[in-house]
């Protein structure tokens, strides 16, 4: 698998696979898509999003990243069309289970990783609201930014922990029964998307080291503002699982 950086316009002019990207954050869609492509061995062509550039917003339907193109078919975005497309591509190795329970089994938990409402989304909206009453998280003006492109609500701001932290610990319990019948895996016997989505997930409490995550100070400070609930649930074998799955099927250190 290779990907380089292109412009816009090379990207929209080329052939074959290209994704819009977020650039200098370890977004966890983003290096999901990046992993999934990178497993199947894919060659890609990567742009970095500028919300401001009006051709790149032409061409992928939205201001918003990942988004997959490949070749004049329709423009994937959302965790679901990308890992779906990617399957087509390259069917080999599977990352959607075979087994029609554990396919479901898997993409109920990619929903609950991935998805609205789900474990990356809610800590956002977490994040956005530890900035706008400087607890950390985001700068105030970046988290009112992302407060109304993601939908915060004031109201709603005190369950963000309580979801956080149960998707934490369900996530975990899954894991270590998994662990006690001999599985290292989210699902089954074998690696799946569920995992790399896992995995990628993690940067939102506890980026990779600098020197293998090259990002902003800032942004790095803002992803590790943890509450006491959200630190409790944050379960050591979550980490021992990102740092399994990186070391033995992603890439280091990260292209942002």
């Amino acid at each position: 698998m290779t990907f380089r950086y292109v412009t816009v316009e090379e990207a929209m002019a080329a052939p074959g696979l290209r994704m819009v990207v977020v650039g200098a954050v370890p977004s966890p869609w983003g290096e999901a898509a990046k992993g999934i492509f990178h497993l199947k061995q894919l060659d890609w062509l990567a742009v970095r999003l500028d919300q401001k550039d009006e051709a790149l917003a032409r061409w992928s339907g939205q201001r918003n990243a990942p988004v997959a193109m490949y070749a004049q078919e329709k423009p994937r975005d959302g965790w679901a069309g990308i890992l779906l497309l990617a399957e087509r591509l390259a069917p080999e190795p599977r990352l959607l289970p075979a087994s029609a329970p554990q396919r479901a089994l898997m993409l109920g938990l990619a929903q609950e990783l991935m998805g609205e409402e789900g474990l990356a989304w809610t800590r956002r909206l977490q994040l956005i609201h530890a900035g706008l009453h400087g607890n950390g998280g985001f700068p105030e003006r970046v988290a009112q930014y992302l407060a109304g492109k993601y939908g915060y609500l004031p109201a709603a701001a005190s369950e963000y922990p309580g979801r956080v932290a149960a998707l934490l610990q369900m996530l975990a319990a899954r894991l270590r029964s998994q662990q006690s019948s001999g599985s290292g895996w989210l699902v089954g016997d074998a690696l799946t998307a569920a995992d790399i989505y896992c995995a990628t997930v993690m940067a939102l409490f506890r980026p990779l080291p600098q020197d293998v995550c090259d990002m902003h100070p800032g942004v790095r400070a803002a992803f590790e503002t943890v509450d006491q609930q959200t630190a409790a649930a944050l379960d050591p074998v979550l980490l021992e699982h990102r740092d399994r799955i990186y070391a033995q099927h992603l890439t280091l250190p990260l292209s942002l």
